[in-house]
């Protein structure tokens, strides 16, 4: 108990791991249809020119919103020099400051000209430093944001700073007599504006990729069409029973315009349609004159060979003695002779079945068919075992018979060459069984041996006339290989199947014939 319970353990570990999805193989993706291609690479490369034409534009932009922010910086610092190196206007030109830091405030304070944050550092004897707020009032500015400004070199440049909550300035740094004057300018008015312009960027991209998305759809849809039409004509043309009756291609792709390239392609198609009908045409017409010859060979050798048996027959009966020999050599012409008969004969009923002839259409009970044949071969090969099982089971069926409609004398044929192949190619003692069955709407022949098996590279064309068996298979009967060959013929011509399943030790062939109708 302790074994089966690790087993169901460790069984129920494989299956989480399988429900997971841990070791399991993707299944294979399925590739895009050529028009969303199309439609993808027309908007894929609509972006890649947008992006480009809109990071080249944002750039530029933002490159002249600064150069503007630059030239104010250099005027403001000009202001601030010469506010430094002059003394203070009066008080009646002076503007009224309200704070209580009149002494740390810079000199350019006390004038006009400045815009708002604006920020000034002097250095000139003591530090005095601060910016215009919005309101137009001076501001001080805190250590952090002092001790960035300090770090500006003093060698005209201009750099970008960041002043804590102030945000993003640029600020250049100029020497005097005994320190230096830092001037800042603050670019979120160029920075609102780039931010501004990306976003108008961003939605006339997407609308302009969604219009051309659908403009591209319908489009690419349109400049396809001939390939629409050339798949729905293939189809049509698969359709067609080419292999049998009338093989005329009436099928043509409509707008095959050749001054385009998908037209093409359509134009292509026809002539290759062209070509196959004809090639089908003259296919066709050498079959038939085969089949026309070896018709009326077959009909012409009966008789020659009917006289061949008689006077062999008659001279085997005759009471004058024959000589040393002549006996034996007349019942071999004769042997042979019903040999050839047999063969003309199937020949004959083949030549009739490629062309189409009509079979007698009547009521056949199968199983009694079956039970007919068994009987038969019992007695042709008692050598062997024969066993017989018939089972009448209508699975819903209207009429739970194994009737079907259709031609007696040839169905006897299929199971009497069915059988016969069984005894012949199978030893002494095989165990071969015939079953009957109805399974829906078909009855169900199969007949079964336990012998050798047939070769895999004998099952491809194991219906095909003239094929036969080799050594583990044995022919040392004279098959003329057209046994299986009309069984096929005949089974496809009532509308049904033949088939084989062989391998060494079984091999079924199965027999399905539409039942018949609870009318007939």
């Amino acid at each position: 108990m302790t074994g089966m319970a690790g087993r169901v353990r460790r069984l129920a570990t494989r299956i989480t791991r399988r429900g997971s999805g841990h070791g399991r193989r993707p299944g294979p993706r399925r590739r895009p249809t050529l028009r969303r291609r199309l439609t993808l690479t027309a908007v894929g490369l609509l972006a890649v020119v947008a992006a480009i034409m809109g990071v080249t534009s944002t750039l530029a932009l933002r490159a002249s919103l600064l150069q503007q922010v630059d030239n104010r910086l250099v005027a403001a610092a000009a202001r601030a020099g010469t506010a430094t190196r002059t003394p203070p206007p009066s008080t009646a030109t002076a503007p009224v400051i309200t704070d209580n830091d009149a002494d740390n405030r810079p000199p350019w304070f006390n004038g006009p000209g400045q815009e708002v944050g604006t920020v000034n550092v002097v250095t000139s004897g003591q530090v005095r430093s601060g910016y215009i707020g919005t309101d137009g009032s001076y501001r001080p500015l805190t250590s952090d944001q002092l001790a960035t400004l300090l770090t500006v070199p003093t060698d005209g440049r201009i750099v970008p700073i960041t002043l804590g909550d102030l945000g993003s300035y640029r600020a250049v740094a100029g020497r005097t007599d005994d320190g230096a004057v830092i001037t800042a300018i603050p670019t979120a008015s160029a920075d609102a504006t780039v931010r501004g312009y990306v976003m108008v960027e961003l939605i006339v991209a997407v609308v302009g990729l969604a219009l051309t998305a659908a403009a591209a759809n319908v489009l690419v849809r349109r400049g396809l069409r001939p390939l629409t039409s050339v798949a729905a004509t293939a189809t049509r043309v698969s359709e067609l029973p080419l292999a049998k009756g009338e093989v005329s291609i009436d099928e043509r792709v409509p707008d095959a315009d050749p001054t385009t390239e998908v037209g093409q392609v359509g134009a292509a198609f026809n002539r290759m349609l062209g070509h196959v009908e004809r090639a089908l045409t003259a296919r066709q017409e050498s079959e038939q004159q085969v089949r026309r010859f070896v018709a009326d060979a077959s009909h012409e050798l009966r008789t020659p060979l009917a006289s061949i048996r008689g006077y062999t027959e008659l001279v085997r009966r005759s009471d004058e003695p024959l000589p040393d020999g002549v006996g034996q050599a007349l019942a071999r012409v004769e042997a042979e002779a019903i040999r050839m008969t047999a063969l003309v004969e199937d020949m004959l009923l083949l030549a009739r079945l490629d062309a189409g002839r009509d079979l007698e259409r009547e009521t056949v009970d199968l199983a009694e068919l079956a039970v007919d044949a068994v009987a038969d071969a019992h007695a042709a090969g008692p050598d062997h075992v024969w066993q017989l099982d018939v089972v009448a089971d209508d699975d819903g069926a209207d009429d739970p018979t194994t009737i079907v409609t259709g031609d007696d004398h040839r169905l006897r044929q299929v199971l009497a060459n069915l059988l016969t192949n069984a005894r012949v190619h199978t030893p002494a003692g095989t165990h071969i069984e015939v079953g009957v069955r109805r399974e829906g709407g078909a009855v169900v022949v199969r007949v079964d041996d336990d012998g050798p098996g047939i070769p895999a590279e004998l099952r491809e064309r194991l219906f095909e006339r003239f094929t036969r068996g080799d050594a583990s298979r044995n022919h040392a009967a004279g098959s003329t290989g057209l046994g299986l060959a009309i069984a096929n013929a005949v089974v496809h011509a009532h509308g049904g199947t033949l088939a084989c399943a062989s391998r060494p030790g079984r091999t079924v062939f199965t027999v399905t014939l539409p039942a018949a109708t609870p009318t007939a």
